[in-house]
């Protein structure tokens, strides 16, 4: 099955509603970061998360989630929009550990405890949104729940999941997001408690072969009304001319050693792994057309 996201509202618009299908996404994500099994479930989680809250984007509105934990996996971050377009690295891919009490992954222990969950979002505005929570679990679900309720004044349920095989391979990942608006009332509230507290894992779900739309069904029985379907790829907007424009930025005086010591400029994109090799003549010529000192 292809991955898929929905937006809708359920409850006579009681509550605006995602879920998403992320299993090729997260598969790419590991294919190009080469992370390990742990590594890969922080990773897929949080592009998960990142990728249904581009659907509430707009445009060419367009966000950056970044996890910054004190566990070993370093800085996760993944960029997202309104397009379904997600890309993501972390600074340690080779991150595994042991699975935890529970006998899952232990994504709370390459992220860490103790950190900050920060979101960037470029609405098109002079200024770009920032809102920033602490990390109180690790286990990423819970600390988007804690973003939404604080930063964005959202009071939201918030489940991911991935799966990885005994190879490595990307199994399932997927996610949802429930977000409870003002007019919702008192009996839906405790109604969607106790839908939530029932509601097996996602990847367990998604492992029997329930669809996003299912997912939600699963939470809000039949009221529901779907308003936007599409589908999460991996995209990134490196590309030779934006790194081009890096090395001017660096001035003449750094282009010139570089020249002059290795001959040769070789660049990295964190997000896709691509390499840009720029040689010796690429250099002078952008060292002639740089205007700084």
């Amino acid at each position: 099955m292809k991955d898929e996201i929905i937006r809708g509202t359920a409850w006579n618009g009681g509550l605006r509603v995602f879920a998403a299908r992320t299993t090729a996404l997260v598969s790419e994500l590991q294919r190009r970061q080469d992370t390990f099994p742990t590594a890969t479930a922080a990773l897929g989680r949080t592009a998960t998360a990142a990728a249904m809250m581009g659907v509430m984007l707009k445009g060419q509105e367009k966000l950056t989630v970044q996890v910054k934990g004190d566990g070993p996996i370093g800085q996760i971050a993944v960029d997202a929009n309104a397009a379904g377009e997600v890309r993501g690295y972390v600074d340690h891919p080779h991150v595994h550990l042991p699975s935890n009490a529970q006998g899952k992954l232990d994504v709370a222990g390459v992220v860490g405890r103790t950190g900050l969950l920060h979101v960037t979002k470029d609405l098109g505005l002079k200024d770009p949104y920032r809102g920033s929570v602490p990390i109180i679990s690790g286990e990423l679900a819970e600390d988007f729940t804690l973003y939404f309720a604080e930063s964005e004044q959202t009071p939201s349920a918030v489940g991911l999941g991935v799966l990885v095989d005994t190879d490595n391979s990307v199994m399932h990942a997927g996610g949802f997001i429930v977000q409870v608006m003002p007019d919702l009332s008192e009996n839906q509230l405790v109604r969607l408690e106790n839908a939530i507290a029932a509601m097996p894992h996602v990847t367990s779900l998604l492992d029997q072969g329930e669809t996003p739309e299912g997912i939600l069904r699963f939470l809000v029985g039949d009221d529901l009304t779907i308003h936007q379907t599409l589908e999460p790829i991996f995209q990134c907007n490196c590309s030779r001319e934006r790194f081009e424009t890096a090395l001017l930025t660096i001035g003449r005086k750094e282009l010139k050693n570089i020249i002059d010591e290795d001959g040769h400029a070789e660049l990295h994109c964190h997000f896709c792994n691509e390499k840009y090799m720029f040689g010796a003549e690429e250099l002078e010529a952008l060292y002639r057309l740089s205007d700084r000192d």
